[in-house]
């Protein structure tokens, strides 16, 4: 199999949305998406600077060699425009394997975050991922509204720098 043929396998088609792991040709629009505080501000360890978009970087595409899955770059379709990003990765604090997603806040209300996470929680099902889990911070009712419309379920809660976390899961 050529590598081309590899790499193909781990795209994903939607509707309106075209989601590709990313690749260091992918670093500028991730360096934006990371600084933003409107966007990852509400993710683990909160915004990124360059230098740690750049390691995050090395780090998925070091991932998806590993495991076969991780996180894609999401983009719309008909224009190409880079949504933001999708997908799957190990927690650091040992809960499992996640999904994730963070869409520029011009996106919300759109659907698109639900298009990309039911997606990648397929993915990551057809996979071999039993159990797939998702985290949000009580207040985000948005993410949580995500969560519940793709059929992941209430599995649990916790505290994080005095945030009530609420955790989300799917199995597959």
């Amino acid at each position: 199999m050529t590598l081309q043929a590899l790499k193909s396998t781990r795209l994903i088609t939607t509707d309106r949305l075209m989601m590709i792991p990313p690749g260091r040709e992918n670093l500028p629009d991730l360096i934006r998406l990371k600084a933003d505080e409107r966007v990852f501000g509400w993710m683990l360890h909160g915004v990124r600077n360059e230098s740690r978009t750049r390691e995050e970087l090395e780090d998925d595409i070091d991932f998806w060699e590993v495991r076969g899955y991780g996180t894609w770059c999401v983009f719309e379709r008909a224009t190409g425009d880079f949504l933001g990003i999708c997908g799957l990765m190990e927690r650091p604090d040992g809960r499992g394997v996640a999904l994730r997603y963070a869409l520029w806040p011009e996106c919300r209300g759109k659907g698109y975050a639900r298009e990309a996470a039911r997606a990648a929680l397929a993915f990551g099902h057809r996979a071999g991922l039993p159990r797939i889990i998702a985290v949000a911070r009580e207040e985000n009712a948005a993410s949580r509204a995500v969560m519940a419309d793709i059929g992941m379920a209430p599995a649990g809660e916790y505290r994080h720098q005095g945030h009530r976390m609420l955790v989300f899961e799917s199995r597959g």
